[in-house]
Formats: C-alpha cells, structure tokens, sequence
C-alpha cells in the first residue's frame, strides 16, 4: 500500500511557475512508474505526464509539452512536477498517482492516488 501526498499548489498569474511535489510512504516507490493528472470542473481527469521508475524515460501529453517537467527522487521518494509559463487554462486540482504499467497514460493504469492539490492560474 503506496500513500501519495501532494503539494505546491496555489493561485498564480498567466507565465508564473509552481513546482508540486508528491510525497510517497508505505511501499516501494522506486518500483512504480509515477505520473501526475489533473482534473479541471466539471471535466474528466485527464493525463499530465508520467516517468519511469529510474526516471530516464519521461512522456507529456501535448498541451504541457515544452513547459512542464516531471521528475522524480528516488532516495526522497518524492514526485515533481515543474510548471512554467502557466496558462489560465492549467486551472485544475492536480494528482499524482502510482503504478505498474510501462508509462501509462490511462487512470486504469494506476493503482494508488493522492488526494489532488489545487493550481489556480489567474489571467
């Protein structure tokens, strides 16, 4: 059993930057592949970004592509995501999650959730 907390969220303006982080405890955290998603109101929670256990491979979806970078720390057991050049549209309640599939971008693909931080971007 996996616990993921997240933080760093937070209200900024259009082109700031947040760094969250995830905190995880109670497993094998360098076993999983890990990945944030968000979910905006009243859409669907969609993939952000996912990276592999030792952290070589990295994957984005294409609206973050090129301004966020997902990262991890295998000794800190801790998951990041660096946000740049916020857009008003990256308002969304941000999760990290853990799993097994090979750089899934599928919910179903992760078995442990965080309970979601907020990032709010103002215009």
């Amino acid at each position: 059993q996996v616990q993921l907390v997240e933080s760093g969220g937070g209200l900024v303006q259009a082109g700031d930057s947040l760094r969250l982080s995830c905190a995880a405890s109670g497993g094998t955290f360098s076993r999983y592949t890990m990945a944030w998603f968000r979910q905006a109101p009243g859409k669907e929670r969609e993939f952000v970004a996912s990276i592999t256990w030792s952290g070589i491979r990295t994957t984005y979806t294409d609206f973050v592509k090129d301004r966020f970078i997902i990262s991890r720390d295998n000794v800190k057991t801790t998951l990041y995501l660096q946000m740049n050049s916020l857009k008003p549209e990256d308002t969304a309640v941000y999760y990290c999650a853990a799993g097994s599939t090979y750089m899934g971008r599928a919910t179903g693909n992760y078995v442990y959730w965080g309970q979601g931080t907020q990032v709010t971007v103002s215009s």
